[in-house]
């Protein structure tokens, strides 16, 4: 199977997708649609037991939302919405999949992409890996699921400070906070993240489904949340606040290569200074 941008190989109970979006792996519309059509696929498949996401860039695993979209959102006084956005939507599909999913990450995840992180079941990171939510700097919130996943896998306090700063967290800290579940040498990621996916693809897939569900009905669903969430998204983009913000970060060098590789604090910096 390959989904555009989502490249699958499938063995022994384990697909694997490679993520590939020239030139920077941006959470845009390219990669929502291959995220649709390859959901379409594993809702309704029956071999699969574990699917294990990867990146071919070797500095990104996925950047951040479109922030020219974000800017093209309507300004004015929104009107409330009954269920979550349409990325925050997906996002849980991939949550609530049958089978175990599992992040091997070697780059940065930023804000959408680091909120499509959060929403798999593991998540195995290289030394290189850099995690953040860059959005409250930018005048919006993680709203793709983040500011609701978030808390569940770091605790309040440390979801709070991270989402509030927008700060990148390291691979070693995001081990200690509970963001990732194990640091493996670049060499040794993939053979580690793939031994783990085998072990697991052994297990009768009713066990792992039923395992899964009875999980997430221990820690209460987040549907009201994700509401809660898509409706502050639509109240902040109305209001207006983040146009110069993010105007300022794309003029800067923000969403490219060498931005957000090598200036990224710089960036953050110089949405902070904007005035409030």
């Amino acid at each position: 199977m390959t989904s555009g941008p989502l490249h699958t190989s499938f063995d022994d109970g384990v697909l694997t997708v490679t993520i590939e979006i020239p030139p920077h792996n941006i959470v845009g519309a390219d990669f929502i649609v291959g995220l649709l059509e390859l959901l379409a696929q594993l809702e309704h498949d029956v071999d699969t037991r574990v699917v294990v996401f990867r990146s071919a860039d070797p500095d990104f695993f996925l950047m951040h939302g479109d922030v020219e979209n974000l800017l093209a959102m309507p300004l004015g006084e929104p009107e409330p919405v009954d269920e979550p956005n349409f990325a925050a939507v997906n996002f849980e599909r991939v949550r609530r999949l049958p089978m175990l999913t599992i992040a091997a990450i070697d780059g940065a995840a930023r804000g959408g992409g680091a909120e499509f992180l959060a929403a798999l079941d593991l998540r195995y990171a290289s030394p290189r890996a850099v995690l953040g939510q860059p959005e409250v700097p930018m005048g919006i919130l993680p709203g793709a699921g983040g500011t609701t996943r978030l808390p569940h896998l770091l605790g309040r306090a440390a979801a709070l400070e991270v989402i509030l700063t927008g700060r990148d967290v390291t691979a070693e800290e995001a081990l200690r906070l509970g963001w990732v579940d194990a640091v493996v040498a670049v060499d040794e990621l993939d053979a580690r993240v793939d031994a783990l996916a085998r072990r697991v693809a052994r297990m009768p897939r009713a066990s792992i489904a039923a395992v899964k569900r009875v999980v997430d009905a221990s820690l209460g669903a987040l549907d009201d949340a994700l509401v809660l969430e898509s409706n502050e998204l639509l109240r902040l983009t109305g209001a207006g606040a983040h146009t110069g913000r993010m105007a300022r970060f794309l003029e800067l060098g923000g969403q490219t290569r060498e931005g957000e590789t090598q200036r990224m604090d710089e960036l953050i910096e110089a949405m902070l200074e904007w005035p409030s």
